[in-house]
């Protein structure tokens, strides 16, 4: 599903009372009710990664950021991605009204998971096979915890970065969306410079910014540039 009206976004605030001509409402006649927005599951691959689309997103939709990364397959990297994930929203949060935060939620760390989807595909080429098993694994979990946790919409951030394909997220997250009668939003993350806003970001917050995609086939311990 693409973006439909159960999802459309909301603009916070909606107003009920008897205008008048000067376009004001009437002491003691205005009643402001708060329009709840409607709730994103938001996959984050990484903290820098989630900086950008949180920042274009959370006018919009109540997000709750979801960190499920089986493919991150050293632990010690994991938890210093994690760490650096509620790092950003502990920050961030401080900017918006408490009914905006952004809230986290941790899948599991189940590399196994990773490892069993990628079997036989260990000497893929970066951006090949491997990566489209790993896509559908993170994802498919999303849209399973957006099920159970009542949350109508999911997206990914994984659509922020240059290196990632896009077409093909959009056409997993739409089937899987289907899949599980949710909306996935299909949202072009890259577009308004929102990659080169999200590496601002990240110097901003002084948040770490890794080196390399996650599992074990994809580390490049000699990379002189961040991987996102």
């Amino acid at each position: 599903m693409t973006e439909d009206k159960k999802c459309k976004p909301s603009n916070g605030v909606l107003t009920e009372g008897r205008e008048n001509r000067f376009g004001y409402f009437a002491e003691g006649d205005q009643r402001s009710l708060r329009v709840e927005k409607t709730g994103l599951l938001l996959h984050s691959c990484c903290g820098p990664c989630s900086t950008s689309v949180i920042e274009r997103m959370a006018r919009k939709y109540k997000i709750t950021v979801f960190f499920y990364n089986p493919n991150i397959t050293h632990r010690e990297e994991y938890l210093k991605r994690k760490e650096t994930q509620i790092q950003f929203l502990e920050s961030y949060n401080l900017k918006l009204p408490p009914e905006d935060h952004i809230t986290f939620l941790e899948g599991p760390y189940d590399t196994e998971s990773f490892l069993d989807a990628s079997k036989g595909m260990e000497e893929e080429p970066e951006g090949g096979k491997r990566c489209t098993a790993c896509f559908w694994l993170r994802l498919e979990k999303t849209a399973e915890t957006a099920r159970l946790t009542g949350n109508d919409c999911f997206a990914t951030t994984l659509a922020v970065s240059p290196r990632k394909n896009f077409l093909l997220i959009t056409r997993i997250g739409q089937d899987l969306a289907l899949r599980y009668g949710l909306t996935y939003i299909a949202e072009d993350f890259r577009k308004k410079a929102s990659y080169q806003r999200s590496v601002e970001m990240a110097r901003e917050y002084r948040l770490y910014r890794q080196r390399f995609c996650g599992c074990e086939y994809s580390r490049r311990p000699d990379s002189e540039e961040p991987e996102k």
